[in-house]
């Protein structure tokens, strides 16, 4: 068995149903941690569709959100989300804002690893997280 999420009638991604549930149980977690919608819909049928202008913001959100942890355990328990959805928004026809926000709400980093863990240029941390989007693509069958 297998879903399908789709935009319109174009499908992004048709995992198994494991695969799926515990993708749609961490659009959960992570639409609460942003206070934002994800434009993913809810799972009828074996059918998901996907709402690309809210999941826009959702995707670009989500990672200035990612960007700004400083928090090792953080960051790697989210990485695999966030590439998940990258992979989607790749083929969704969406561009994916890379540039950190000007300011964010507070200002400043969010969960901050104690002892500070050693920190990685943007470049580095956008080229990682990319690497991992494309070899994850790979695995996430259309």
């Amino acid at each position: 068995m297998s879903q399908y999420y789709d935009v319109g009638d174009r499908t992004l991604w048709n995992p198994s149903n494991g695969a799926s549930r515990l993708f749609m149980s961490q659009v959960s977690v992570y639409q609460a941690e942003l206070g934002l919608p994800s434009g993913i819909g809810p799972m009828r049928a074996d059918e998901c569709q996907i709402d690309p202008l809210v999941f826009e913001e959702f995707v670009d959100a989500l990672l200035a959100w990612h960007r700004r942890t400083s928090h090792e355990v953080v960051a790697a328990l989210s990485e695999g989300f966030v590439a998940a959805v990258l992979v989607l928004a790749e083929r969704a026809g969406i561009e994916v804002n890379w540039l950190p926000a000007v300011s964010t709400e507070d200002g400043g980093l969010k969960d901050v690893q104690a002892p500070a863990a050693t920190g990685s240029s943007e470049g580095t941390w956008a080229a990682a997280l990319q690497r991992k989007s494309r070899d994850l693509a790979r695995f996430m069958a259309a």
